[in-house]
């Protein structure tokens, strides 16, 4: 497309110009918004808030999985799944009569969506698999809303996480990060009182099976670099500099 096109196509999507979606990517932004992250997360817990950000707004409620239905595999649990598009790419979600079990990003093609579908059936072995993509649109309308807020009248949305003590520590933690805040492995361990095991919460990081909701993508390297992400680092610069934008433009 012609770079007018670009430009213009680029601004209604992200809501600001391709120049300034890049400042947001480097990494003096990232350290920028590091130094700020502690005064924006204590603020918020004095107030008694998990932070300003959308995930406060779409008010996620979690739910644990006991270790009998660990053990258990998911047999006689029934999972509605389907796939939806965002504006990061296509995502596969599995919904239980408990909550949202399952959210993840999926590859394009018969074969993405084989591996997504065999993630799925991983975690759950013994569940019973129902496709119906009608109800992941719920799901999809919310994550459109990125950033707005949502009216006060909807209802929570449910998660149903599947995972270990230590790891639910860490994924409830994520929720406390605002939108267009960052934190570093350090940060988040003591976000999570194991302030001695970033590495640990790295190791829950990449168990997350709920992406967006649970944000895993708002934590860096000390050093400002991005750094990994199950779903591709260049996905998680996207989201970072995408919140980033919408908060402080």
């Amino acid at each position: 497309m012609s770079p007018f096109h670009l430009q213009r196509t680029f601004s209604i999507w992200a809501g600001i110009s391709p120049k300034r979606f890049l400042q947001y990517l480097t990494r003096a932004h990232a350290r920028a918004l590091l130094r700020q992250s502690h005064d924006v997360l204590a603020a918020s817990h004095e107030a008694g808030l998990s932070g300003p950000g959308r995930l406060h707004d779409l008010m996620v409620t979690c739910d644990a999985v006991t270790p009998g239905e660990i053990r258990a595999l998911g047999a006689g649990l029934e999972i509605n799944y389907g796939f939806g598009l965002t504006p990061f790419g296509r995502i596969i979600a599995g919904i239980t009569p408990r909550g949202l079990c399952h959210l993840q990003f999926s590859e394009s093609g018969d074969v993405g969506a084989a591996s997504a579908i065999r993630a799925l059936r991983d975690t759950w072995p013994q569940a019973r698999l129902t496709r119906n993509d009608k109800v992941v649109d719920p799901i999809t309308s919310r994550l459109l809303c990125l950033h707005n807020e949502l009216p006060t009248q909807q209802q929570p949305l449910h998660l149903l996480l599947h995972g270990s003590n230590f790891q639910i520590k860490v994924w409830e933690a994520l929720l406390r990060i605002p939108s267009g805040s960052i934190v570093s492995y350090g940060t988040l361990a003591g976000m999570a009182g194991c302030p001695r095991a970033p590495r640990a919460v790295g190791s829950a990081l990449a168990q997350n099976r709920v992406a967006l909701l649970i944000p895993c993508h708002r934590v860096i390297r000390e050093n400002g670099e991005t750094g990994q992400y199950r779903w591709t680092a260049e996905r998680k610069q996207a989201l970072l500099a995408f919140e980033s934008a919408a908060v402080h433009s």
